[in-house]
């Protein structure tokens, strides 16, 4: 069976028994560097994708990716407008709303909610609500019933559940906000659980309803869009707002939750720099690990170039030596990683519920829990990096060992 030179000897010289115990806890210690590296590279990585993947199937599955807020008096003639926005490059769907800023009062409890009124059939072309709700979701807000649905957070806040009465307070149509506030009965027919921050503030009603409490007649506030490319919301919910006869603010998922979106870049960024360093370090172990290995081999490096090994043969064995303990740390740690990152999300929920401590507040975060999604793409990435560090590691022994020349090895000896 054929076997190059270089990698008969690497494999021998990395499963000899080594005269020095030191080097062989150099070489212990830097696999165990580059395993734990990768290890936490794949996991914070897989964490990073699992906050991605939430970022995108709940909030912005939910919320609408484009706003327009009439800039003056609330719209007429909003249906023309609908079938405008709808024509419009980019936009999927349009829908529209009246805002409800007020109070949900349940005996001596208060909370402060952000209310939108909106046509059922239109606002479920903008938010699939569908998965996130109990009861019978926007279908179940009719004209005229006076029905709400509520985040979770709220609900447990106020003590409510589904078919309670609440009431709402909001000052009266053209008060601007003076004077006693006047007080409205709902039905609470459907809670939001999406897990989050917005579970504390946000809820539905139907446009008829919040119509009528602001006294708007047939009249809206402003219109959701959704749109095809998320990234560009800005740019194609601007461009569709231009043609429009009435005049509009314009703002987009990126001004409300666009900081989120930045910050997972951002660590991401930052944990694959900090992480490839930490794999650095524990690579360029390999070096100190080489240059006792040449040393501790002269002997046996001048009696194979005196049988006729080349300078490039005895390079090609330190440098299959250096890659074959590399290789191991890579293996080990792409194992744990991958293994850690599939279970990371019932982990930390076993050790929330150990020590009752919560580690995201979903009044703070836009959700409760450390979510997790492994992509091979990340492991071949960690990986092949870790591989590249440890060759460009193992270079600078080899060349050295391979400069030896066999007299003064002799000599030496």
């Amino acid at each position: 069976m054929f076997r190059p030179l270089s990698v008969y000897l690497g494999w021998r010289f990395s499963r000899s028994k080594r005269r020095n115990r030191f080097i062989s806890f150099i070489s212990v210690a830097s696999i165990l560097g580059i395993a734990i590296g990768v290890g936490a590279l794949i996991l914070g990585l897989s964490a990073m994708n699992g906050f991605q993947r939430e970022l995108e199937n709940r909030i912005l599955s939910v919320l609408p990716h484009g706003q327009l807020h009439a800039a003056e008096a609330p719209v007429s003639g909003w249906r023309d407008m609908l079938d405008a926005l709808e024509a419009a490059p980019g936009i999927e769907a349009a829908a529209p709303f009246v805002p409800l800023e007020g109070l949900l009062s349940k005996g001596a409890k208060l909370k402060a909610v952000q209310l939108q009124g909106v046509l059922p059939e239109r606002e479920s072309r903008i938010s699939a609500l569908a998965p996130f709700l109990d009861g019978a979701g926007l279908a179940a807000l009719r004209p005229g019933e006076q029905g709400l649905i509520l985040g979770q957070a709220i609900v447990k806040q106020l003590g409510l559940r589904l078919g309670d009465s609440v009431s709402l307070l909001l000052p009266a149509p053209g008060s601007q906000g003076f004077g006693s506030p006047r007080r409205h009965s709902f039905t609470l027919v459907g809670i939001l659980r999406l897990g989050g921050q917005l579970d504390t503030v946000l809820g539905y009603t139907h446009l008829a309803d919040a119509q009528a409490l602001r006294g708007l007649e047939d009249r809206v506030s402003g219109f959701h869009l959704r749109v095809d490319q998320v990234l560009a919301a800005d740019t194609l919910t601007m461009n569709a707002a231009m043609p429009l006869p009435a005049p509009f603010y314009v703002s987009s998922w990126m001004h409300s939750q666009g900081n989120i979106y930045r910050d997972i870049q951002l660590v991401r960024t930052l944990m694959i720099v900090v992480l490839l360093l930490v794999m650095a370090v524990a690579s360029f172990n390999i070096v100190s690990t080489l240059v006792m290995a040449v040393n501790e081999k002269k002997g046996d490096i001048a009696i194979l170039k005196t049988m006729g090994a080349g300078p490039w043969q005895i390079r090609g064995a330190f440098v299959v030596q250096g890659m074959l303990n590399g290789v191991a740390g890579v293996v080990v740690g792409g194992l744990l990683g991958g293994v850690l990152a599939s279970r990371l999300s019932d982990m930390v929920a076993g050790y929330e519920r150990l020590t009752g401590h919560r580690l995201l507040n979903p009044e703070v975060y836009f959700i409760d829990f450390i979510p997790t999604e492994f992509h091979w793409a990340d492991l071949w990435l960690v990986t092949g990096s870790a591989l590249v560090l440890i060759f460009i590691a193992t270079l600078y022994p080899a060349w050295r060992a391979g400069r030896l020349l066999p007299r003064q090895l002799l000599g030496e000896a």
